[in-house]
């Protein structure tokens, strides 16, 4: 069978040739085993000796390329590092603020001339209103080439500030505008908040806090306590409380923090005292409890628990009660005023509520969707009433200004 014979001769060829292959392949390990041997005879190294230098020999050569891929990124970067450093400082500039922000009640702004505090004053004042309204700050135009800014709330008036400056710099002053660019400044005061809380505490000696946490010390840097700087006052306690502990062997840590934390109430919203306040919020934190301890008996509002109680204590009242610490007692005044716009808010239909002219004028903003006309003449009036009964008027009549006002924005899609 033809067939077959030629299965077989094909088998057969492919037999030798395989034979052929491992004979070559035995050659080549001979050559192999004789160029090894030969490497030794010259080099004076074994196999392996030899291994490791030409291993050593391309690592140097890789170190040599990792060197220069430093050095040119070291270039870039000097190239770089200027205008890096300018954005850095910039952005700095821009967020930053004063050291310690103004302790009285009014901000001024320079203008250049009469004609922008015409646009700042808008067509029949609406431009004026809309800042008023978004800023909830009072607005005095009376003085030639500045403008003045009152509120007893730093914050508020802060963000004015820097609103007001940006629109005369813009030129682009109308309500819309007004809003936007005051939402912006909103956002910029809660960042140097934030920066103010971390340096606080830092300076303190305190890190690793929670972000929230630092906001909510950041905003000492817009708090006075008759007239105290927060930051000013917190540094100054932390500062005597550290070193009374050190001396007589009392835990620094623990007054430390209690320090620090120790008028934190008096920059959070809520019911009641500022040591009511500050403990809620210190709980919320899962601060340990020896140090909310000595927030809520730094006034000897409870008996001291402890040593580093009784230290927080003793070093707030000497930073209180040091000559030239306080000069301006205005915290009833300001408390007035936050009651007054408190009694406001806690109506239904009312979206704000701000206090003008040293209590003497509140303006309430009304959601025109839940109140009509008639039942804001009637809201306005019953917030007066409630006003008058609490005792909070100051001497004078009381003006209650309910603003109500609908807008219907259309914009075509391009």
């Amino acid at each position: 069978m033809p067939n077959d014979q030629d299965a077989i001769a094909l088998e057969k060829k492919l037999l030798e040739k395989q034979e052929k292959l491992e004979e070559e392949k035995e050659k080549l390990e001979e050559l192999k085993e004789k160029y090894k041997q030969k490497l030794e005879d010259t080099s004076s190294l074994s196999y392996e000796e030899a291994k490791k230098e030409y291993f050593k020999l391309l690592e140097d050569s890789l170190a040599e390329e990792t060197a220069r891929i430093i050095r040119d990124t070291i270039g870039e970067a000097k190239r770089t590092a200027d205008k890096k450093a300018q954005e850095i400082l910039v952005d700095s500039m821009r967020h930053g603020a004063l050291k310690i922000i103004a302790e009285y009640t009014v901000s001024v702004v320079k203008v250049p001339d009469e004609e922008m505090k015409g646009r700042i004053i808008g067509k029949e004042g609406r431009n004026i209103r809309a800042f008023e309204q978004a800023t909830g700050v009072d607005v005095d135009l009376d003085e030639e080439g500045i403008i003045r800014l009152s509120s007893f709330d730093q914050v508020r008036r802060e963000i004015a500030r820097r609103a007001l400056e940006i629109l005369i710099k813009d030129t682009r002053v109308q309500p819309f505008r007004i809003e936007e660019i005051v939402n912006q400044c909103k956002k910029e005061v809660e960042k140097v908040m934030l920066e103010e809380g971390e340096k606080l505490a830092n300076e303190a000696g305190v890190y690793n806090l929670p972000a929230d946490l630092l906001a909510i010390l950041g905003r000492f840097k817009f708090r006075t306590s008759y007239g105290q700087n927060l930051i000013v006052h917190t540094l100054e306690e932390t500062k005597i409380g550290v070193h009374i502990a050190q001396e007589i062997g009392a835990d620094a840590n623990i007054v430390r923090l209690g320090c620090l934390f120790h008028d934190v109430g008096k920059v959070v919203e809520g019911e009641g005292s500022h040591v009511k306040l500050g403990v809620e919020m210190l709980k919320k934190f899962n601060i340990p409890q020896e140090i909310v301890n000595c927030v809520a008996e730094h006034h000897e509002d409870k008996p001291f628990s402890s040593i580093e109680s009784v230290i927080v204590h003793i070093a707030d009242a000497i930073s209180g009660a040091r000559p030239g610490a306080r000069y301006e007692d205005y915290e009833e005044y300001a408390k007035r005023l936050t009651d007054m716009e408190a009694i406001a808010k806690k109506h239904e239909g009312v979206e704000d509520a701000y206090a003008f002219e040293a209590g003497r004028e509140l303006r309430v903003i009304i959601n025109p969707g839940k109140l009509d006309d008639a039942k804001t003449v009637v809201l306005a009036q019953k917030i007066k009433d409630e006003i008058s009964r609490a005792s909070l008027a100051i001497p004078g009549e009381v003006k209650v200004t309910a603003i109500r006002e609908f807008r219907a924005v259309v914009s075509e899609a391009s």
